[in-house]
């Protein structure tokens, strides 16, 4: 058996118009995320993780925002693409893991949906998707509330 692991990571600047979508959840706040798709920095950066262990490049190589094939796209469903990509290689998902960096909202009551959106999406279980949150202590951009980010890592193997 072959194993390879890749990390992700994204940040979105916090605007006001726009829904705050994260792990494929909107949440309730009074500013989203900006970005060409629905601009979900959890799901990016899982993606980039899952390019990444395989090195096939970043997201934007797949899903280039000057591309209006793309434009408010759900980042799910280019999960589910790049999730047909890896298999298609012959690789499956052992299992990912991601660190959502923000000050607000709290996340902690939408994590177990975001795992359930994304493992459906993977064709993986959600004990498979781990999610967790935590703050910069008011420190850089997303301390300051400009932003949300996210790092991830994904673990896959060839039987």
């Amino acid at each position: 058996m072959q194993l390879r692991i890749g990390n992700g990571y994204d940040i979105h600047r916090l605007v006001a118009g726009r829904p705050l979508i994260l792990g494929g959840v909107r949440l309730d706040h009074p500013l989203g995320l900006d970005g060409h798709s629905d601009a979900d920095v959890l799901v990016h950066a899982l993606i980039d993780a899952l390019l990444g262990a395989l090195s096939l490049g970043d997201i934007g190589l797949y899903f280039p925002p000057e591309d209006p094939r793309w434009k408010g796209a759900d980042s799910l469903l280019l999960l589910e693409q790049v999730s047909a990509l890896v298999h298609q290689r012959g690789w499956q998902v052992v299992n990912v893991d991601t660190v959502v960096v923000a000050e607000r909202p709290k996340l902690k009551p939408h994590i177990e949906a975001m795992r359930a959106a994304i493992a459906a999406h993977l064709g993986v279980s959600p004990e498979q998707v781990g999610v967790k949150a935590t703050t910069n202590e008011g420190l850089g951009p997303t301390g300051r509330e400009e932003g949300i980010a996210c790092h991830a890592v994904a673990l896959l193997q060839q039987p």
